[in-house]
């Protein structure tokens, strides 16, 4: 009888197990979906031919283009804002990327008149399309890990949209 309750026991112990296992393996799943249905340009599709360096952005579920890529050969996930002037990096990420605070101005923002500070990036990279020196801010009040990209760099592109897709070109 002993036997049989040990037995009982351990194929129980075994059901939790098989259960976390398979509730875990879920968690990761979901968990990477949701992180492609956010940012579908984790591996941007891109080419480069007789002096221009071209990408291809697919919109996410939310209507907005993200796409990874690095500050500094730092990688961070980017949002495409045409209405933002400069790029905007929130505090808290400005300091893993090494950016150094200038002086403090006002801007406007979709929230509101907030207090900023100017800044520069060495080394913007988008796929194959590369900036150097590029102006920016830092926000204390951003929340996230997100990167507002603002015409500091969309000015020096040529963009075009079709549908779902966002094409970026560089000449260089």
């Amino acid at each position: 009888m002993e036997e049989h309750n040990t037995q009982r026991g351990m194929g129980r112990g075994m059901l939790y197990i098989s259960w976390i296992l398979v509730l875990i393996g879920l968690t990761y799943f979901f968990g990477l979906r949701e992180k492609q249905e956010f940012n579908p340009n984790q591996n941007i599709v891109s080419s480069e031919a007789d002096g221009v360096r071209e990408i291809t952005l697919k919109r996410n579920k939310f209507h907005h283009y993200v796409a990874s890529g690095t500050i500094n050969d730092v990688g961070v996930v980017f949002m495409l804002d045409t209405g933002a002037t400069d790029v905007a990096v929130p505090q808290s990420l400005a300091r893993k990327l090494n950016l150094k605070k200038g002086y403090k101005s006002r801007v406007m923002t979709a929230n509101g008149t907030v207090e900023v500070y100017t800044t520069s990036i060495n080394k913007l990279e988008l796929g194959p399309i590369v900036l150097h020196n590029v102006s920016a801010t830092i926000n204390p009040y951003m929340e996230g890990n997100d990167i507002l990209l603002g015409m500091s760099v969309l000015k020096n592109l040529e963009f075009s949209q079709t549908g779902d897709n966002l094409t970026l070109r560089q000449n260089y």
